[in-house]
């Protein structure tokens, strides 16, 4: 085995180190902070962005969000949990990478009154060819509920592919739900255009 793989294999392993702050033509990509709770909550507590989510419940409060940056915001965590920002810091959203058992997976999410404005998409490119920089060769799995195709969209334009389809449990809709499976293989991420 040369350095290089060496080296690939560590970071796989060890996972892709310390939360980055990420700068996009309109957005700011950031570690989480306590302070972010409120506006976690407000987005979160919106059934339209919950029920698309399959962990998160509905209804969602300032505690569950507290709950959740508990973890988010300390060494526990070896993955990265962003805060999508726009304007004057302001949280929108979340992407995230965890490692899971299938592997590498990235999961999203935006306030809905940020939503058809490409910010989902210019964060999820982002983020992956922060990643992909730190985590070279890494297999990226994700997934939909089967009736959210703009995330479908999302994903499609970095370049994941649907590899089979299942029933997931939603949380916040308290039902099995359909559920497409995508992975974005070594080699297959599409880095994103400029905007017009």
């Amino acid at each position: 085995m040369n350095a290089m793989q060496t080296s690939v294999e560590r970071a796989r392993t060890a996972g892709p180190g310390p939360c980055p702050t990420i700068a996009t033509a309109r957005l700011v990509l950031r570690p989480h902070r306590m302070s972010d709770a409120d506006a976690i909550a407000q987005s979160l507590a919106d059934f339209q962005v919950s029920r698309m989510l399959a962990r998160v419940p509905a209804p969602y409060d300032r505690q569950d969000a507290a709950e959740w940056l508990a973890v988010a915001t300390t060494d526990l965590n070896d993955g990265w949990a962003f805060a999508i920002t726009a304007g004057d810091d302001v949280h929108i959203g979340c992407v995230s990478f965890e490692r899971r058992s299938k592997g590498w997976e990235i999961g999203y999410w935006l306030n809905r009154f940020y939503w058809r404005h490409g910010y989902m998409s210019e964060a999820v490119h982002a983020a992956i060819a922060r990643f992909l920089m730190r985590m070279p060769g890494t297999e990226i799995h994700s997934g939909i509920f089967a009736d959210n195709l703009a995330s479908l969209r999302v994903q499609e334009k970095a370049g994941f592919r649907i590899t089979g389809c299942s029933d997931v449990f939603s949380v916040a809709r308290a039902a099995m739900v359909p559920h497409l499976e995508t992975v974005l293989a070594p080699g297959d991420f599409r880095p994103a255009m400029p905007r017009q």
